[in-house]
């Protein structure tokens, strides 16, 4: 090798970075790949088509483990078909999240002492709308670096103004069909974030707790009485009566009476349910429809009132008692003074460790509220779900999670669809 030539390799090497920076090719390298149309769907093509709607990833951040190895497996479905000869279309796009992007900004606007109430809708939704540009943004960005892809000329977000025509739509024909409806049902409501939450925001834990034993009735033992237990013992203010098994001899006597309520002074039945245990405890319920689930349904089924004694905050409300105002625990402990000051206390168990439902996204013990919402009445749509297993036209893979689906679909109840939110 000449001299020349050694001088013009020793160049070359020398002008090689140190450190391999990936970003220097990569990006040049997918933004000439956009620029050239290759991830384009093309709508005159008469190529068989191949569509798939990226999940939308929810705007309350960034991208993580598992939307990377998702997207992976999605990119290199979307090349193979491409390579097939399909015309392919990868619909990117973004979720709004509702109730999640709500909190993140109400937790930035608390960090500067401002509230959502302080500032009101308007302004609260262009705060939102900013952090939605800033969060979006670095959601694409991250795609892009993963080498997505997606047609980036139809990227959609869930609040477009034609995907919201869209379930506007929807929402129409499923309400005309009977399948939506409004009523008043009991909800899982978070008095954090002031909204109805689904069932699957719900995640129990074990709490030590306390179990209060206390009297219905006469303080005299001979005259009617009944021994009640519960856990939330500031919710007997919404109890509408005492239930019993219809075979248990030490009620039946009592079944179609009255007892006297000692705190709103009410008359409340002893009615007769096999849904009581008479094995339990003592074998009688108190019934609290309004914030109790297994209340509200024999609630329904005897035609009881229901009071709903918390307002949205959990607070008590609407009793006419002096606990109105009070935080729910903080109306616990008074509840419970004031029944053991007049001698109703028969016993006191704690720590009384019992499992309690929690807002996964709030943190706050959840409360089982009588709301008006809007629902999805599920009957024939999950025995059509159900249906379509059972008759081979669906398959389960693998066939061992067969029972998890019968699972869900054969124990369904209405939907709640309604969240009391400003965003989405």
């Amino acid at each position: 090798m000449s001299s020349a030539a050694r001088d013009e390799t020793r160049n070359r090497v020398d002008a090689l970075p140190k450190n391999w920076n990936p970003s220097d090719v990569e990006g040049p390298m997918y933004d000439e790949w956009v620029r050239a149309g290759h991830f384009g769907a093309d709508a005159a093509s008469d190529k068989p088509p191949f569509s798939m709607v990226l999940p939308p990833p929810n705007v309350t951040g960034s991208l993580h483990m598992g939307h990377a190895l998702e997207h992976v497996i999605m990119d290199a479905l979307a090349r193979h078909k491409r390579m097939q000869g399909f015309n392919v279309l990868w619909l990117p796009g973004t979720d709004h999240a509702a109730i999640a992007t709500e909190k993140i900004v109400e937790a930035q606007l608390a960090a500067d002492g401002i509230t959502k109430d302080g500032i009101g809708r308007e302004e609260f939704l262009t705060k939102v709308w900013q952090w939605k540009e800033q969060s979006g943004g670095s959601i694409f960005n991250q795609m892009r670096a993963l080498g997505d892809s997606v047609d980036w000329s139809r990227d959609r977000f869930t609040m477009d103004d034609g995907l919201a025509r869209a379930v506007q739509t929807v929402f129409k024909r499923m309400f005309d069909d009977g399948l939506i409806y409004r009523a008043e049902r009991l909800v899982n409501w978070s008095p954090e974030l002031r909204t109805a939450i689904s069932d699957i925001e719900v995640k129990y834990e074990d709490v030590d707790g306390e179990l209060i034993s206390l009297r219905y009735g006469s303080l005299d033992d001979n005259e009617p009485h009944v021994i009640v237990a519960t856990t939330r013992v500031e919710t007997m203010l919404g109890d509408t009566a005492v239930a019993v098994h219809p075979d248990d001899e030490r009620y039946k006597h009592l079944i179609g009476t009255t007892l006297y309520h000692p705190i709103t002074e009410r008359q409340i039945p002893i009615i007769a349910d096999d849904y009581v245990d008479p094995e339990f405890g003592s074998g009688a319920v108190k019934i609290t429809p309004a914030h109790d689930p297994n209340d509200f349904e024999m609630g329904l089924r005897h035609d009881l009132p229901m009071p709903n004694i918390m307002d949205e905050r959990a607070r008590i409300a609407g009793t006419g008692t002096e606990f109105d105002g009070m935080d729910r625990f903080e109306a616990r402990v008074k509840v419970r003074e004031r029944l053991a000051q007049e001698g109703r206390v028969v016993a006191e168990k704690r720590p009384y460790l019992h499992s309690v439902g929690h807002s996964e996204r709030s943190g706050e013990a959840i409360e089982p509220r009588l709301s008006l919402q809007w629902w999805v009445k599920v009957e024939s749509l999950a025995k059509a779900a159900g249906d379509a297993v059972r008759s081979g036209d669906t398959v389960i893979h693998p066939a061992s999670l067969e029972p998890r689906w019968f699972g869900w679909v054969d124990n369904m109840h209405d939907w709640c669809i309604s969240r009391q939110l400003w965003w989405g």
